[in-house]
């Protein structure tokens, strides 16, 4: 008689990462690092969000590691600034985990850093359930996207610190309701930090990176 055995491989996989996410987050509390986790679909602002902190980082040091699928796009943007970047392609995966990033640290300057970004590949279902070690997730979310998008992805805002609804600038052409999508966050979760953005206008930016350098 053949025995079998019943393996729950996500729960597996699941606690290895999260085992992998307290070493990348012990390597940067031990360098003093703070650290962001962004999460958000295409297009809604998380490449741009990171070039406000940037440009606007005065006497800090900032670093960013930033996935995608495939290419160098967002990667060559950070670059060009001059702050330490690392690109990952993640082929066929949906979003970064703790063990890619911790090899990814691995040729940074961590030491001289005061904040790094994790930029995480573009969707908000995928990265939900895999935390990468930072200090604190970001979910950047446009009124492009629909002021019913929050409430379409639940999980990642109950699994969050800091939601930032971009593009507010275009929120009546594209018949957004933002007032809809703060209320929405709230009721997912009540101790989500809010910020309402626009990066191409500025419009409370330095609101939201004084929150960050804080």
């Amino acid at each position: 008689m053949h025995m079998t055995e019943e393996i729950d491989l996500d729960v597996d996989i699941l606690e290895r990462n999260r085992e992998e996410a307290k070493k990348v987050n012990d390597l940067l509390k031990k360098n003093q690092v703070r650290s962001y986790n962004v999460v958000g679909a295409i297009g809604s602002g998380k490449t741009s969000i990171i070039e406000w902190f940037i440009k606007e980082s005065g006497d800090v040091v900032p670093g960013a590691i930033l996935g995608d699928v495939s290419g160098k796009d967002d990667y060559n943007r950070i670059s060009s600034l001059g702050v330490p970047a690392v690109n990952i392609n993640t082929g066929k995966e949906c979003h970064l985990d703790a063990h890619i990033v911790k090899h990814g640290m691995e040729k940074m300057p961590v030491s001289n850093l005061d904040y790094l970004f994790f930029e995480n590949v573009g969707n908000l279902v995928c990265p939900a359930d895999f935390p990468l070690g930072a200090d604190a997730r970001i979910v950047v979310v446009s009124v492009s996207e629909g002021d019913d998008v929050i409430n379409k992805h639940p999980v990642i805002f109950k699994n969050s610190d800091i939601v930032v609804i971009n593009k507010i600038d275009i929120s009546e052409a594209v018949g957004s309701n933002i007032e809809k999508m703060i209320g929405d966050a709230k009721e997912l979760n009540p101790k989500l930090k809010i910020f309402t953005t626009s990066t191409k206008t500025g419009e409370n930016m330095e609101k939201l990176i004084n929150h960050l350098k804080s």
